[in-house]
């Protein structure tokens, strides 16, 4: 009968997977329901799983990264076969890049019918290649156990190793299939620590930070769990601390000596750079995050890493300790015992630090201000009218990376989702509503610009949908921005980046949420209140080429 809901427990092969990601915590999963995948939806209700479906794959993936980032679980996606596999590795491109846990479970081709070609429903030649060449390990399983254990692998990959995308594919007869396996053998399992931080690595870089005279320590992605060691550190060294994107608030960017996250900039870059003792946390130092080739750092450089393979990597290093950063860094808090501090030195060699980063922010807001100042305007306007506690989620739009990721300070790792490597677009709008999901008592926004908007503006209904209260403040510049900036220095006239908007506040009406117009700061600001006070989804629509910015903020 049309209509009839059933609670028909078969405890198939899909069913013990996703038992088994229940009992490591995860309590959500993001994806779309097709027909080939409906084993791996089954369980979700038995299991206590919310299902969000977003409106397209990609924006599942993107949504399972905000969640993830906030809960410091892997994002699961479920997709079907072919087209809904393939919609995600964009997602999974960016959590490889960005070094985040992420499983993308799919059904493939039956048993026995790999690369047959006749004609099936989702037939792709070969997804499990596609999906492979993406993330750091994909697995077509032949049995329930080999799902089974393709879930525990990835718990233990993500909890020893570098923390990178996983995609299980399950045969679809096999998906389908009763699984009789005990329920022990699903059960969460406790896997071994990383390797032990080398003692004498660690003596070695405790009495080079202790000689150093003007210390430095970066920190990547890799020193997000290590808060605290890395507070403690910077203190006890009077070290100032600057950071990748993906280290973002990592120390709080209130504290004084909190650079922040503005190495792409000279200004901080420099900083790194000129360190008689740099010590480089969990970053590989790449292209994408400093704006340069290399950093040539020209002190002497410490790095932690969780992989031997990433010590030398852009950049060589005098002492390398592979180890789990919170445990390298209490591991060296340790060490400093022996090499204790005369208490007047102390005081003024921070009181040097101090005012050293602070004129640092000060030359980088300057050098924001000269590669942009009206992002840079802007994005002081915004970040002033947020509220406290807020997640912010960007795209790779020019109002983010020129503009609000080097002014607005945080105070707690991942507050701002983003992906400067990968540095897709669309991917602001589902990572706020994943991360809003996972952290319901903080406001959640996105701050974007107009044409990194449209890549995902279908998931407007899935903040309704999913009851959330989601902020959207769009940057309207008219379309691709810096591409024609990059054509006009290449010599070529503007071709195709003048984009035609659309009216968004009533965009934003008609997706069931509110829209504001805001033409300058005072606006902006009352907008973001009533926003706030309002809920749901709410889009809160700039002008670029009118708002009008405080003399003051284009000048100071």
């Amino acid at each position: 009968m049309s209509g009839v809901t059933t609670t028909e427990t078969r405890r198939t092969t899909g069913w013990v997977v996703i038992e088994t990601l229940r009992g490591y915590g995860v309590d959500t999963v993001f994806g779309i329901p097709g027909t080939h995948n409906l084993e791996l939806y089954r369980p979700l209700s038995a299991l206590g799983i919310r299902p969000v479906t977003t409106r397209h794959e990609q924006g599942a993936g993107y949504a399972a990264d905000g969640w993830s980032l906030q809960t410091g679980l892997p994002g699961v996606v479920i997709t079907t076969s072919g087209p809904g596999l393939l919609n995600a590795l964009s997602a999974a491109g960016t959590a490889y890049c960005e070094s985040r846990p992420m499983i993308i479970v799919s059904p493939g081709p039956a048993r026995g019918a790999e690369f047959a070609d006749v004609g099936t429903l989702h037939e792709t030649k070969d997804q499990l290649s596609a999906a492979s060449a993406i993330v750091e390990w994909g697995r077509r399983v032949q049995s329930a156990d080999e799902a089974v254990a393709a879930v525990h692998d990835a718990f233990e990959l993500f909890a020893t190793k570098r923390p990178r995308p996983v995609y299980i594919e399950i045969p679809l007869d096999l998906l389908e299939e009763v699984a009789d396996i005990p329920a022990a053998a699903l059960a969460p399992r406790t896997f071994s620590p990383v390797n032990a931080p080398d003692a004498e690595r660690v003596a070695a870089a405790a009495r080079l930070l202790a000689e150093a005279g003007e210390p430095v320590i970066l920190a990547g992605g890799g020193s997000r769990g290590a808060s605290e060691e890395l507070r403690a550190l910077a203190e006890r060294l009077s070290a100032p601390v600057v950071t990748t994107l993906n280290a973002k608030g990592v120390l709080d960017e209130h504290h004084p000596l909190a650079i922040g996250s503005s190495l792409r900039l000279a200004a901080a870059r420099s900083r790194a750079q000129q360190a008689d003792v740099l010590l480089v946390v969990g970053s590989k130092l790449g292209e994408a995050e400093l704006w340069v080739d290399r950093l040539e750092a020209q002190g002497a450089v410490i790095r932690i890493d969780l992989l031997d393979s990433q010590i030398e990597k852009n950049q060589s290093a005098e002492v390398g300790i592979v180890a789990d950063a919170s445990q390298a860094l209490a591991a060296i808090l340790t060490a400093l015992e022996a090499h204790p501090a005369d208490a007047a030195a102390a005081i003024a060699r921070r009181e040097r630090a101090e005012a050293s980063v602070a004129e640092t922010r000060e030359l980088v807001r300057a050098e924001s201000a000269d590669l942009s100042a009206e992002n840079t305007g802007l994005a002081e306007s915004i970040a002033e009218a947020l509220p406290e506690r807020a997640i912010v989620a960007t795209d790779s739009s020019q109002i983010a990376y020129w503009g609000l990721l080097n002014t607005l300070r945080v105070s707690e790792p991942n507050s701002t989702p983003y992906m400067a490597t990968y540095a897709t677009l669309g991917y602001g709008l589902p990572a706020a509503l994943g991360a809003r999901i996972a952290a319901p008592e903080r406001p959640a926004f996105v701050v974007t610009g107009d044409g990194a908007l449209m890549f995902s503006m279908q998931e407007f209904i899935t903040v309704i949908e999913q009851r959330l209260d989601v902020t959207v403040i769009v940057v309207d510049n008219g379309g691709y921005a810096e591409i024609k900036q990059n054509e006009a220095d290449a010599g070529i006239a503007p071709v195709g980046v003048d984009l035609v908007q659309p009216d968004w506040v009533a965009v934003a009406a008609a997706f069931g949420g509110a829209g504001h117009r805001a033409t300058n700061g005072a606006e902006l600001a009352t907008a973001v209140d009533a926003a706030v006070a309002g809920g749901g989804l709410q889009l809160i629509h700039i002008d670029q080429a009118t708002f009008a910015l405080d003399a003051e903020e284009v000048q100071r």
